[in-house]
């Protein structure tokens, strides 16, 4: 297969005939999802083999993003919504974002909320709930598998000589893998195909182009509240932490369980009477394009954001009077 093809594929979940995940529009808020299990149902049980093809699109994350993915996954029927509000609102960043997210009250937990800067990640959630929902189901029953799993899919990207330190992350080897930022406030995303980082390269391929690690996202003081900063794993103890707290979502506790964030989730409110704060302006092709290939994306919308400035300080302007 051509290189650059390989560069450029998105992360899948490499299963035998299912869809496989791709960064593209959120579905609807309207779409129907199938309903939570129910709190007495049996929790499932995945076998290694199984785990490790459930993590493989996101083994490679650098680790406080994963740790934010795996709680997120959890609250895997908050996913399309948050996506979709995601989409709308990618134009928005830094303390701007973090103020909207504030300013609309959105319902889902603060762990779905977390993800709201990275569109794409929630975008390839969204548009392979079957996925994400395993992920989550593995994840509160198999805590410490999924781990293991996270761990032997590393060890292979490594040993092939695809895992590498670079400009924007740090591989440390050891007795287990950690991916970190190099910079703790700009994560990247990793965009590779798992059909080819976690098997031996054939003769003559160049391992350092199956991953890119050229978008990322500014994360700064102003997501602090959603643990940003704050989260990581202890891959001695097997342990996911998120904003300091390890992560104690489990199947058994899944109907109650509040984990502890500066912020909450705000009630549900129906769409009609729920007040957008902020113009929605979806991402265009062009955009969910540079994300699909790694790229920092251009932003086309900026006129429009003046544009809806301009409009606010009319209206504060004639609000005290002003012409």
């Amino acid at each position: 297969m051509n290189v650059l093809i390989l560069a450029l594929m998105l992360l899948q979940p490499p299963a035998a005939g299912a869809p496989l995940p791709s960064l593209q529009a959120p579905p609807p808020s309207g779409a129907q999802l199938p309903p939570p299990p129910p709190p007495n149902a049996p929790p499932p049980q995945y076998p290694q083999a199984e785990l490790e093809r459930i993590v493989s699109p996101i083994a490679l994350y650098p680790d406080p993003l994963l740790a934010q993915v795996l709680a997120a996954s959890t609250y895997s029927q908050d996913i399309p919504a948050a996506a979709q509000w995601a989409d709308q609102h990618h134009y928005l960043t830094g303390p701007a974002l973090a103020s909207a997210i504030q300013a609309d009250q959105l319902p889902w937990d603060p762990s779905v909320q977390a993800l709201l800067p990275f569109p794409s990640v929630l975008g390839m959630m969204a548009s392979a709930m079957p996925w994400t929902e395993e992920l989550g189901g593995a994840f509160l029953a198999q805590q410490q598998d999924v781990m293991n799993a996270v761990q032997a899919q590393r060890q292979r990207a490594a040993q092939f000589g695809y895992l590498q330190s670079n400009a924007q992350v740090v591989v440390t080897r050891g007795p287990y893998v950690a991916i970190t930022p190099v910079n703790p406030a700009f994560v990247v995303v990793p965009y590779y195909d798992p059909r080819v980082v976690f098997v031996a390269p054939r003769p003559g391929f160049r391992v350092v182009t199956a991953i890119r690690f050229g978008y990322g996202v500014n994360i700064g003081v102003a997501f602090a509240p959603w643990g940003w900063g704050y989260s990581h794993v202890d891959w001695a103890g097997r342990v996911v932490f998120v904003n300091r707290d390890p992560w104690r979502r489990t199947w058994a506790n899944r109907v109650t369980y509040v984990h502890p964030y500066a912020v909450r989730r705000a009630a549900p409110v129906a769409v009609e009477r729920r007040e957008e704060q902020h113009r929605a302006i979806e991402r265009t092709e062009r955009e969910r394009e540079a994300e699909r290939a790694g790229r920092a994306r251009p932003e086309e919308h900026k006129h429009e954001q003046e544009q809806k400035r301009d409009e606010d300080k009319d209206k504060k302007a004639r609000g005290r009077g002003g012409v």
